[in-house]
């Protein structure tokens, strides 16, 4: 009997990965030609640059106080509701500022604070905030 020479073509069995690559990439082409590019709908926003070489920035607010009572402290000193439109652009004149800051006491009446912000805003300044102050 004669034995059979195994080859190493007998051995190794091959599977021709071409047509299989062939499929792969079309289906890739498709895929890429189909897909459609939409841009989403949003908002845009504009941020502000950062400019801190800026020397037109306000250096403080000015700051009024309230007390229960309904006494206005401006600066350090008692100051009636009539005078705080001289008052605030006698600040002004002083100071480069935009913002007023109000600290209330929580039983100060509302009229009063209102008051304040009205005079406040007629002697130029815009941005007023109010601080409410517990007891």
């Amino acid at each position: 009997m004669k034995r059979k020479k195994h080859t190493s073509a007998d051995d190794e069995a091959q599977i021709d990965m071409t047509p299989m690559l062939d499929i792969v990439f079309i289906m890739l082409i498709f895929f890429i030609v189909t897909t459609s590019f939409v841009k989403e709908k949003g908002l845009d926003v504009n941020r502000p640059e950062d400019n801190q070489s800026n020397t037109d920035k306000p250096s403080s607010s000015l700051s009024i106080r309230i007390d229960e009572n309904g006494t206005i402290t401006m600066g350090g000193r008692e100051v009636d509701i009539r005078r705080v439109v001289a008052n605030t652009q006698t600040y002004l004149a002083e100071n480069n500022t935009d913002t007023a800051a109000i600290q209330a006491h929580e039983d100060t009446e509302h009229g009063t604070v209102v008051e304040v912000m009205n005079q406040v805003k007629v002697a130029g300044i815009e941005k007023v905030s109010v601080l409410v102050k517990g007891s």
